[in-house]
């Protein structure tokens, strides 16, 4: 018997997909541990290591399952660098009378993918993953010919087409679309952190085989301790432990960020559903009907919600609209590379050592530390975009390139003029010390602008400005920036000029 044969890639690990549905004898399941997909970037030990150890947890359920499953691991002798190298050999061994793949979400992927299968001469085609609530091209169809997309009119759509948090024909829950005005508080160290009670692998001789195959990482194995779940089970668990002990604070700390709570009441999903053991539709649907039993609050709630069914399915559009090419815009001209501590943390900003710590230490950060703290002084000190996306692509467990690179680009690094974001998300030490105790005991006093011991992004911040005037002084939400530094006088000007130029000739021993 001549079998088909259907490819799984490493985020696409969903057990509910249509192709489970019943067991068949003629089709072969291929998974692969592929160089290519270890390579293509430096990646965190850390996803290396879950996203190979949930692959296997898959492979071996549907093997449990009375699927047929070929499973290349990373030390095979028979394994080719290429994923289509590897397809040319099995397609070859088994005699394959056709091939299939599911939608991959990288460009570079889908591109290879899509090449490949011309080359074939076996019926060979591609479908959908089921996962997403929006196609590819959604977003470009609402959007095409306009200058901004506003991720809240996408949002809105979704939200009367899938009836979430609706009351009636367009009317949203409590007569409001967006609670985000509610959801900026800091953290004063009460309600507690809830605990993180996710199961512990351990993957030493995992990691082990990583490293004798020649694979090279950064970040903090831990791989005798990862909590990241290896299967929709799991996965699960912790959905459910998020809306029943975090949830009902995530609205009003969001935000906030604090060095003995590097959590607080995030929800740690964007893993599985990046690799899709879960589905937004149930993760969505759980926190709608947290809100109806009273168990959490509708800005909580809807904070949430607008995270996954508003902006996740919102910067997929973003990305398949504008690739290939979103990701070469550099509107700055920024080209500075990235200082050592961005591998190792080391750096007396209290701010910057506990975030990029923290993404060292855990490959994860929530989305204000991503934005606000790293991105932030990216941004202000002129950090290539190209070298940012590549460290920010690389560090994150949860970061596959359809999801990181408008966030990093778009939203943080403001490299396409205002496309995605209405204005550069940029702050200087008032909004960090607002929202976190970073700079408590900080070698550099927040409240200075010039000095060897200033806060670096206070000069930085005003400078990013200035330099970039003609390029951002008619943007209608920077109206009061630009009020401020016209009523500076030169002197001012030119001290902050000169502070911000010292700061970057030095930010290797910031």
């Amino acid at each position: 018997m001549q079998p088909l044969c259907r490819l799984i890639l490493g985020d696409q690990l969903n057990p509910d997909h249509s192709w489970f549905a019943e067991q068949r004898s003629d089709v072969i399941y291929l998974m692969m541990e592929v160089r290519q997909e270890t390579d293509y970037v430096l990646h965190h030990a850390q996803k290396i290591i879950a996203i190979f150890a949930a692959m296997r947890d898959f492979a071996q359920r549907l093997h449990d399952a009375g699927h047929r499953v070929r499973y290349i691991h990373i030390d095979d002798a028979d394994n080719h660098p290429s994923l289509t190298d590897n397809l040319d050999h099995l397609l070859a061994h088994y005699k394959a009378s056709g091939f299939e793949y599911q939608a991959p979400d990288e460009y570079r992927l889908d591109a290879q993918l899509a090449h490949y299968i011309q080359s074939l001469d076996i019926p060979a085609r591609m479908i959908d993953t089921e996962h997403f609530y929006t196609a590819r091209d959604e977003a470009f169809v609402l959007f095409e010919g306009r200058q901004h997309w506003l991720m809240e009119n996408f949002y809105r759509q979704l939200r009367i087409k899938h009836d979430v948090l609706m009351s009636g024909p367009r009317k949203p829950v409590g007569a409001k679309w967006n609670f985000d005005h509610d959801n900026r508080k800091s953290w004063p160290g009460t309600p507690r952190e809830p605990e993180d009670v996710r199961p512990l692998h351990d993957h030493s001789a995992l990691w082990q085989t990583i490293c004798d195959a020649g694979i090279k990482s950064f970040g903090r194995p831990s791989a005798s301790a990862i909590a990241w779940p290896l299967n929709r089970a799991e996965a699960l668990e912790q959905l459910n432990d998020f809306v029943e002990e975090a949830l009902p604070h995530f609205g009003d700390f969001q935000d906030a960020m604090h060095s003995k709570a590097p959590r607080l009441f995030h929800s740690l999903l964007s893993f599985a559903l990046n690799t899709k053991m879960l589905n937004p539709r149930e993760v969505v649907r759980a926190a709608e009907q947290a809100y109806q039993r009273g168990h959490a609050p509708l800005p909580a709630v809807e904070g949430f919600i607008r995270q996954i069914l508003g902006w996740r399915e919102y910067v997929r559009g973003v990305y398949w609209a504008h690739m290939p090419g979103y990701d070469k815009l550099n509107v700055f001209q920024h080209d500075t590379p990235l200082p050592h501590w961005f591998w190792d943390g080391k750096t007396k900003m209290r701010c910057l050592g506990q975030a990029i710590g923290q993404s060292l230490d855990d490959a994860h950060a929530h989305h204000i530390q991503r934005l606000m703290v790293i991105g932030n002084f990216a941004l202000l000190a002129g950090l290539a975009p190209k070298e940012v996306h590549a460290w920010y692509l690389g560090v994150y467990i949860d970061a596959f390139e359809w999801v990181e690179l408008p966030n990093t680009l778009g939203m943080s690094q403001f490299v396409d003029h205002g496309m995605l974001a209405t204005k550069p998300y940029v702050s200087s030490a008032a909004y960090i010390h607002r929202m976190s105790d970073y700079c408590k005991g900080c070698h550099y006093d927040r409240r200075k602008r010039e000095g060897d011991d200033a806060c670096p992004l206070n000069a930085l911040y005003w400078d990013f400005f200035d330099r970039h005037a003609a390029l951002l002084n008619s943007n209608q939400r920077l109206g009061m920036v630009y009020m401020q530094l016209a009523k500076m006088d030169e002197t001012a000007k030119t001290a902050i000029r000169q502070q911000a130029e010292r700061t970057r000739k030095q930010l290797e021993n910031l």
